[in-house]
């Protein structure tokens, strides 16, 4: 069974994304409206000015202005008959990211407003909304008929859980009944996009935002963040706590608020990302002149701190397997050289100092031929590892290995089956304090009675952080991890 975590939601100041998220587990119809307010229509002149106005960008990782989407989508569908659609892309293909999942389970009906602002400022027809996950699936499919009659233009399609399926052309692919695939064809959806039309295609934050900005206009929008990078942006942090931020506030304070630090470097950006050491990260500020410092960009704001008693070589390893497993088939890159960049990438772990001699040369296989940009991502997050961890790496291929295990601290789907750890019980102290379920809701259940419905619980790598503080915070001493 796929491993589906559950995201633990928190804010930087007051939320906009995830106001009411405090109170409510999940926004229906009613509570979303008492919260946010009926949402004012825009024509599509007035639309295109609010998204330049708050300098609106895609959030899914590209950060491609949003007006400039919407001004596209409207000279092709000028041009032709005018039909226009709207897509939703709510995949998540990376572990990495949860904050669009936080989005459609808890808030769905913030980005249906988003998405349906924008339908009927461009007269489309159609709003469809491709996602991954059963639970997502499920919660948006309510959201949409908690909405009726205007909630029947919007499609619900579940599609294959897979690193590629967000690419714009594996998504459209897809949604109109082809594989899920990228085509390697340089067609923009606001030319050629669902079913033929101009379609505008973007992520689920960005609906969500523009739904935001719609009812707070311009100026009060601008109130948060930076006077270049206005609003909030929404952050995962090692892979499993969604923060809401404003644009542009220091990286070690938003890992220290979501309980963890910098450790020995964090990954940002996610697995076509960028690694900062420790002096770097202590530095940065999440924002996208910040970032662009450093080489780096917040993507679609997956944030990974790599703790201390972590292996990075094997870490950085093990995900590169991974990316090359999720290939999407189509060119040689993909299909012959991913799979051998991950395998000089373990072998070299393993202790082969030849193998590490030819993953440069396994880089530059790949780099700018792929049909997609999957090979070129992987190939940048190895080329900024090995700019990071020089040392380890060097030390594992000549046999001199740094003697810590590989937690899973880059999480990724089969997390929850490898981990060899456990969260134990104790049932002759635990009280039933419902700490630990505070500090751990993807680890820990409890069940009728307020106490933990198991007394032994896997722990993904990534969580173990969180599971080292339950085990402290524990007031009956009823908790401890073992092997």
């Amino acid at each position: 069974m796929t491993y589906e975590p559950l995201p633990v939601l928190g804010s930087v100041g007051p939320p906009r994304l995830l106001a009411g998220l405090d109170t409510a587990a999940r926004l229906d119809r009613v509570s979303h409206l008492t919260v946010h307010g009926a949402l004012p229509r825009h024509r599509p002149d007035e639309l295109v000015d609010l998204a330049q106005n708050i300098d609106l960008r895609g959030r899914g990782g590209a950060g491609f202005p949003f007006a400039r989407k919407l001004q596209a989508v409207l000279r092709s569908a000028g041009a032709r008959d005018g039909r226009t659609a709207v897509v939703v892309n709510g995949s998540e293909g990376e572990p990495s990211c949860l904050k669009d999942t936080a989005l459609l389970l808890h808030a769905p009906h913030l980005v249906l407003d988003g998405a349906l602002l924008a339908a009927d400022a461009l007269r489309a027809e159609e709003v469809v909304i491709g996602v991954t996950r059963a639970d997502v699936e499920r919660s948006v499919r309510a959201a949409a008929a908690e909405r009726a009659p205007a909630g029947d233009r919007v499609r619900v399609t579940r599609l294959p859980e897979r690193f590629v399926t967000g690419e714009g052309t594996a998504m459209v692919g897809g949604l109109n009944g082809g594989p899920t695939l990228p085509s390697g064809q340089k067609v923009r959806t606001s030319e050629r996009g669902l079913n033929g039309v101009p379609t505008l295609f973007s992520n689920t934050e960005t609906f969500a935002q523009l739904a935001v900005a719609a009812r707070l206009g311009a100026l009060e929008y601008r109130t948060a963040g930076l006077p270049d990078e206005p609003g909030t942006v929404l952050l995962t942090v090692s892979g499993s706590t969604v923060v809401e931020t404003p644009a542009g506030i220091p990286l070690p304070y938003a890992l220290q608020l979501c309980g963890t630090d910098i450790g020995q470097g964090v990954l940002v950006g996610g697995y076509h990302g960028r690694w900062l050491g420790p002096a770097t990260a202590r530095q940065a500020a999440l924002s996208r002149r910040h970032l662009a410092a450093y080489d780096a960009v917040l993507g679609a704001g997956a944030v990974l701190p790599l703790p201390e008693d972590t292996c990075p070589a094997g870490e950085v390893a093990r995900v590169a397997r991974w990316m090359a497993d999720e290939t999407a088939g189509q060119c040689g890159p993909c299909v012959r050289g991913l799979p051998a960049l991950a395998q000089a990438l373990e072998d070299a772990v393993a202790g082969d100092r030849s193998a590490y001699d030819s993953v440069e040369r396994r880089m530059r296989a790949v780099r700018r031929r792929g049909a997609c940009s999957h090979p070129d991502g992987t190939a940048s997050f190895v080329a900024s590892a090995l700019a990071a961890f020089p040392g380890e790496f060097e030390d594992h291929a000549r046999g001199r290995g740094c003697g810590r295990r590989v937690l899973g601290a880059l999480p990724l789907p089969s997390d929850e089956d490898q981990s060899p750890e456990r969260l134990v019980v104790d049932w002759t102290l635990c009280q039933g304090h419902g700490l630990c379920v505070d500090v751990l809701p993807d680890v820990v259940r409890l069940d009728a009675d307020g106490y933990p419905a198991q007394a032994s619980m896997p722990v993904p790598g990534r969580l173990r952080p969180k599971a080292l503080r339950a085990v402290r915070r524990c007031p009956a001493l009823a908790l401890r991890i073992t092997e």
